[in-house]
């Protein structure tokens, strides 16, 4: 048998987590030996997690990212979120926040998926990072020190430290043998970039609707980044709706509070799910973004959550000598970290969807008086601009 090329970490899956892992790592630990595996080859090509798709990365994110030299302002495929405002259709409540009443320049930032994936994977290739790519796990044995990865070309891999970055359908995580809980919503998300009459001027908008939530968030050249949330049922038909006809059907659930809907980019859809990792780790092994957790997008949490995943497993790194790399402690150190913020987005972002994706007239009006209460509380206000801040779990 062919020895083994021996690793620090390797990495599963070169999507937007992985690729985001792999640097944020080299920048903890630039000694630290790094090997990314990745069935598309990461080069300027269309990778699956590099669609039309936008993410809203929370002021947390930004500041975190530019930290370690993965985010820049001087961009054209990004746009800054100044306002949120959030309401209930047909109910009269209404509740806006706006950066400078926290004394930040943006409450968060929105970001084309596919440039910035383009862009990570420049980095990849500039840095001390091994790609097998393409190129796919084929098998994997657990030994004492080391994880051995057999790859499909015949190359096999020792890992002090394995991550699990292979997406919400991790083939990785399935030959583990570990489960994936989750409850399917009776909904799923339409997705589609929206172009206006007239500049967003950097506002955001949540709606909640009797079917589901709706988010529109401000994009690069004065368009919008639809989010709309509807039964399954009525998925596919608004997805192949005529232009014309969709344009009609968003406006009028919508309204003209964020202007006049002149044109929609191609649309696609996905279903939506609540579910988590049964454990956050294995031996020698953890599971990090979509292949640990799947929340709704109602508060655009998804993403930054996956970031507070490799933001806790850089600083482990970085604090460990080499021999405690991957070890029991080492591995329940970061469960520790990450398992109480997982579960509380969890919670909250599934409550939200229950309680307004909900016709009943007293659960309408208690969201009524909430929002109400938070334009004149700040105080209650405040623990959900932190939560779109992402700083909730940083104790801020």
């Amino acid at each position: 048998m062919e020895k083994a090329v021996e690793f620090d970490v390797v990495i599963v899956g070169g999507g937007l987590a992985g690729a985001t892992c792999a640097l944020a790592v080299h920048a903890a630990d630039p000694r630290c030996r790094i090997a990314v595996v990745e069935p598309y080859l990461l080069k300027q090509e269309y990778h699956p997690s590099f669609d039309d798709r936008s993410i809203a990365l929370a002021a947390h994110s930004v500041d975190y990212l530019a930290s370690i030299g993965l985010f820049k302002f001087q961009n054209d495929y990004m746009a800054t979120i100044e306002n949120v405002a959030v309401s209930d259709r047909g109910h009269t409540g209404k509740a806006w926040i706006a950066a400078d009443e926290y004394g930040v320049d943006a409450l968060g930032v929105v970001v084309e998926v596919a440039p910035f994936g383009l862009f990570l994977h420049q980095q990849l290739h500039a840095k001390n990072i091994t790609l097998f790519c393409p190129d796919a796990l084929k098998s994997l044995t657990q030994k004492s020190d080391v994880n051995v990865l057999t790859l499909e070309s015949g190359i096999t891999l020792s890992a002090k430290l394995l991550v699990v970055a292979d997406g919400a359908t991790s083939p990785t995580r399935e030959q583990l043998n570990v489960a994936f809980n989750s409850v399917a919503y009776e909904q799923g998300a339409l997705i589609a970039n929206i172009g206006l009459k007239e500049s967003h001027q950097g506002q955001a908008f949540e709606r909640f609707t009797e079917h589901g939530p709706m988010a529109l968030l401000p994009m690069s050249r004065g368009r919008y980044s639809l989010v709309w949330c509807l039964p399954n049922e009525q998925l596919e038909q608004y997805k192949n709706l005529p232009e014309g006809e969709f344009l009609a059907k968003l406006q009028a659930a919508f309204g003209y509070r964020a202007g006049v809907f002149t044109q929609v980019g191609a649309r696609a859809s996905y279903p939506l799910v609540l579910g988590r990792v049964e454990r956050l780790t294995k031996h020698r092994t953890i599971f990090i973004g979509n292949a640990a957790h799947a929340i709704h997008p109602i508060a655009g949490q998804g993403f930054n959550l996956g970031l507070r995943d490799i933001q806790a497993l850089s600083q482990l790194i970085a604090a460990a000598t080499k021999a405690q790399l991957g070890d029991f402690r080492f591995t329940q150190q970061f469960e520790q970290a990450r398992d109480e913020d997982i579960n509380r987005v969890m919670w909250l972002t599934d409550a939200l969807v229950r309680v307004f994706s909900n016709r009943s007239r007293v659960l309408a009006l208690g969201r009524t008086l909430g929002l109400v209460a938070m334009t004149l509380s700040p105080t209650l206000k405040s623990p959900l601009a932190k939560q779109l801040m992402g700083k909730v779990s940083q104790g801020e």
